[in-house]
Order: C-alpha cells, then structure tokens, then sequence
C-alpha cells in the first residue's frame, strides 16, 4: 500500500452537481440547509450540510465524510451523493473535518465522532432516527468511516474523556469507497504518512494500529460495504478484500463489490457503485429498530 502516500483525491467539481440526476424515476423530495455548526474548535467551528427528506420521519441519518488523503478536500465533494441519499428518504449529514497536517490524527475521527453524536443530539430536530446512522465515505473518507464502524468508547478515540455521559459514536451501516483499511501492513520505513500519523509505522506503530479500521473488528461491527476500483494504483484493491474477510470471518455481514477497469479516481464517480453502496445502506436501516 506504498501507494498511500499521495493518496490524493481530486474529485470533479461536476461531480456534485450530475450524481443526483439519476436516470430513475423521480424520488423524494427533500430540502438543504448548508453551514449549519457541529461543533466549536479551537481552530473555530466545523460545519456541515444537512439533506432531508421532505416529511415527518423520523429517517435514517447517514453521515458523509469526504476524501483527500485526510489533507484537503471539503463537504461539498460529495453533494451529489448526499442528494441521493436524501431522495432516498435518509437525511445526508455532510460534514468538514480538520485536516493534516495542521492537524494529525486521531483529530479527523474524533470530528467524525463528534458528528454522529451532534446527530443523535439534534435526532429531533433533524428529524433522524438516532438509532439508524450509517456513515458513507470514499478515499480518505471510506478510511474515517470505516473506522467509526468498528471503534466505540473502549477503544480510546472518542475524543471527550467521558463518552458515557454523550451520545453514541456506533453506527448501525457503513458504505465506504476506494477505503485504507489496516495501515499496519504499510513498510516500516516508509515516512509517506508522516504529515497524517507524525512519523513511519517504525516509529510510531500505535498511530497505525489506532488507524487502522481493521484492527478493531469484533462480532458486533455493523455491516459493511465496499466498494473498490478494479485498477486503483493508489489503495491496493488488496485493503478492501482483506477487511472484507476479517469482517466475514467474524461473522459480520459485509460486502465488496469491485468496480470493473477503473481507477481510484474514476471508481468514486461510477453510477453503479454508488447505487449499489446506497441500496445496502437503505437495506439495512430504513427497518426500524425495535424499541
């Protein structure tokens, strides 16, 4: 996975613009509201963009979480989707995050933590049902994603020192493209991740194993879904396979569809992955819990 030290995901602008024009039949109306404030940093506010279904609800909450190697991008790369998601009856919960290398992990997964519990918080409001929330993500954002669907208070990334007095981080479904999944397998020595883990796995190993989706699965992980380019230079088709077999060989329900002769960039963008990773998403939580 040498490869990911350019992860890199340069989404195109269009792209936010054209996913939501499905050829489908029309589907359900919903309503946006951008710039609305997740949490306050140091570094000032982290926003999102909420996509609802028009209705009374409560719907699914699926929170998106965009690409580009954990430095760059913003929540706006994935706007198309979050619209399919929401003519789809889930309210898309799209969100910014701080970047590397100003900010070295585990910040992006504590806001990505932070984000899930802002929803379950606001569930009324929002008009979310807190126990449906998936999360859906592609590159740098897969790699977040599946790492909330497999961490929980135990193991030390929440980023508040008392999670049993906020809400839950777990999430009941994960959709996640073009994912990093275990950074353990990385060389030693290769320092390409150093602007993201503050050094190669030689010198600081615990940052990679912390980073790795992976390394935490256990039977009660929700279940998974992978989607992954067939030619993809930059994350070894390699890391989903592995995590999807670790996930099967614990008995949790997963996933890998592999997106034929295309690329990292590309299998972002192609029509029929992204349907399929909102399928198994609307699958698994547009069924009520039982309360």
């Amino acid at each position: 996975m040498t490869g990911l030290g350019i992860l890199v995901l340069p989404m195109l602008a269009a792209f936010g613009a054209t996913a939501g024009n499905s050829t489908a039949p029309a589907m359900q109306e919903y309503k946006a509201t951008y710039g609305e404030t997740y949490v306050q940093r140091e570094s000032g506010p982290l926003k999102c963009d909420v996509y609802e279904p028009e209705g009374d609800g409560p719907f699914p909450g699926v929170l998106v979480v965009h690409g580009g190697a954990w430095r760059m991008g913003t929540r706006g790369q994935l706007a198309g989707v979050a619209e399919m998601l929401a003519k789809h009856g889930m309210t898309a919960v799209a969100i910014s995050y701080r970047l590397a290398p100003q900010y070295k992990f585990p910040a992006q997964i504590e806001d990505c933590k932070e984000a899930v519990r802002w929803m379950r918080a606001n569930a009324t409001k929002l008009k979310i049902d807190p126990k449906r929330i998936g999360g859906y993500g592609y590159s740098a954002g897969a790699h977040l994603v599946s790492l909330l669907g497999t961490t929980d208070a135990k193991d030390g990334l929440e980023g508040i020192s008392d999670p049993s007095k906020a809400p839950s981080t777990r999430l009941q479904c994960v959709a996640a493209g073009g994912s990093p999944c275990d950074l353990r397998l990385l060389p030693p020595n290769i320092d390409g991740l150093s602007f993201f883990l503050g050094g190669s796995r030689a010198t600081c190993p615990e940052q990679y194993r912390l980073a790795s989706p992976a390394a935490f699965i256990t039977p009660d992980d929700p279940p998974m879904f992978f989607f992954h380019g067939q030619d993809d230079q930059l994350v070894p088709l390699l890391s989903p396979t592995r995590m999807q077999k670790s996930l099967s060989d614990a008995g949790v329900e997963s996933e890998l569809y592999v997106v034929p002769n295309l690329g990292h960039t590309a299998a972002a963008m192609d029509r029929g992955a992204i349907n399929k990773a909102i399928a198994f998403l609307e699958d698994h939580l547009k069924t009520p819990v039982k309360r």
